[in-house]
């Protein structure tokens, strides 16, 4: 956690239940012990199915953002992104590689961010799918060409291989796992990430 505080400037939580995702991963014990010595504000993913039980919860241990999957919200979306909003926590709308980027465009001025897989969500160590830097092309020319504010987020295969590509198609936050964790200094991959 002290390199995380030192070097990373969000601190990303991948909260799965085994149900949205094949894999499960922690809760709120680990939540709740995160929240008392990070540094940096965190961000929550949620790979869940009911995204919404979480939200109290999430603002209660002071999370700043929290993203939930568009495939797990059905017509809730715009209500789940009231309701993070509500709580004072900004929100994000995720997607899977499969999930056509178009699906987002009816979220752009409500959303505060949108997260892009570019793997598929769920397991750690995947191979980054190069198809997602159109995605990202795609969606930050229609913030542009409405004039919105949105921060786009990529997770999944990110490291120093590609995180210029990724800041050159239009990413704003890059979530790096196994680039950072297996490198033998993480303050420094991060800080290579930042300046990519």
């Amino acid at each position: 956690m002290e390199k995380l505080n030192r070097g990373a400037d969000w601190i990303h939580l991948d909260v799965m239940d085994g149900t949205l995702v094949p894999n499960i991963s922690f809760g709120f014990s680990v939540i709740d012990a995160v929240s008392k010595v990070a540094a940096r504000p965190m961000d929550a993913h949620l790979m869940v199915v009911h995204p919404e039980r979480w939200f109290e919860r999430l603002a209660a241990d002071g999370v700043s953002y929290v993203s939930f999957h568009l495939e797990a919200a059905l017509r809730s979306t715009s209500s789940h992104i009231d309701a993070i909003h509500g709580l004072g926590m900004k929100a994000g709308v995720a997607i899977n590689p499969d999930v056509p980027v178009r699906r987002l465009f009816p979220y752009i001025g409500k959303a505060d961010f949108f997260l892009i897989m570019s793997v598929f969500a769920g397991f750690g160590g995947q191979k980054f799918i190069y198809e997602s830097l159109d995605r990202i092309a795609e969606l930050k020319a229609e913030i542009l060409s409405r004039g919105a504010e949105a921060l786009i987020e990529v997770d999944g295969g990110v490291g120093s291989g590609n995180a210029a590509s990724l800041k050159e198609a239009g990413a704003d936050v890059l979530v790096a796992g196994s680039a950072v964790f297996k490198s033998p200094d993480a303050v420094a991959a991060m800080q290579a990430l930042r300046e990519a």
